[in-house]
């Protein structure tokens, strides 16, 4: 537990047999359960996640019979969080590209209900250069667009995976309206701005080493544009209604 708060990690994973091991083995301790979605993996993800799930008691492994992308695989583990009475619900990637150091940073604002959702802010950290340059200006880019169709402000890396949310806040979302895939954190921060929620952004490490950008602009231009496109529709709706 963490300031009396019931904390729930989801590890969203597609094809990281190799990598989910270090991030399950370098989980915090005060975290109480660890839920990881395998989102229809072809490789040996589901076996190692399960494998950890009989040996760890707070490891939960659930999976999805087809690759629905990162999103779905989140909301899943959302719903599997709160069936099990978690009270703040953090997401980590299973990529180990999220430094575990890093998750109380991450989950203190909304356990200590200063915050709903915390979302990790990599521009801001002094690490910022170790980011790809295509990914890290697509980044920034994609934040300021969020922000300005949002109507809250500004959103420094709307695009990090380092996030956390209060149990309260999950029930007022339609977990079953986000948008599946690379665009799924745009759509939910829009979520969020109609609901009022208060975000927090707290710095957290970028870790990169050698791996290049594997950001496809042209496949996620259209989709991105189209969620933010409908979130501006749905807050000029709400400011005239």
């Amino acid at each position: 537990m963490y300031e009396e708060q019931t904390i729930a990690v989801v590890v969203p994973a597609y094809r990281e047999a190799k990598l989910l091991p270090k991030t399950l083995e370098t989980m915090p301790e005060f975290v109480d359960e660890v839920i990881v979605v395998d989102d229809g993996s072809p490789d040996d993800t589901w076996e190692v996640a399960r494998r950890f799930a009989s040996q760890r008691p707070r490891v939960r492994a659930v999976r999805l019979g087809f690759n629905y992308g990162v999103g779905r695989a989140i909301s899943m583990g959302y719903r599997e969080a709160l069936r099990r009475g978690a009270h703040v619900v953090a997401v980590m990637a299973a990529d180990a590209q999220m430094d575990p150091a890093d998750l109380e940073d991450v989950i203190a604002p909304v356990a200590r209900g200063q915050a709903d959702y915390s979302k990790g802010d990599r521009l801001g950290h002094e690490q910022a250069d170790a980011m790809p340059p295509v990914r890290r200006f697509g980044t920034w880019l994609l934040g300021w667009l969020t922000g300005l169709a949002a109507g809250n402000g500004e959103i420094r890396d709307s695009q990090c995976g380092y996030t956390a949310i209060s149990a309260r806040m999950l029930r007022q979302l339609p977990l079953h309206r986000l948008y599946p895939r690379y665009g799924y954190p745009n759509d939910l921060l829009l979520r969020l701005a109609e609901q009022d929620a208060e975000i927090a952004q707290p710095t957290v490490r970028p870790v990169y080493e050698d791996e290049r950008s594997g950001l496809n602009v042209r496949a996620v231009a259209g989709p991105i544009a189209g969620i933010l496109l409908r979130g501006v529709v749905r807050r000029l709706v709400r400011e005239v209604s």
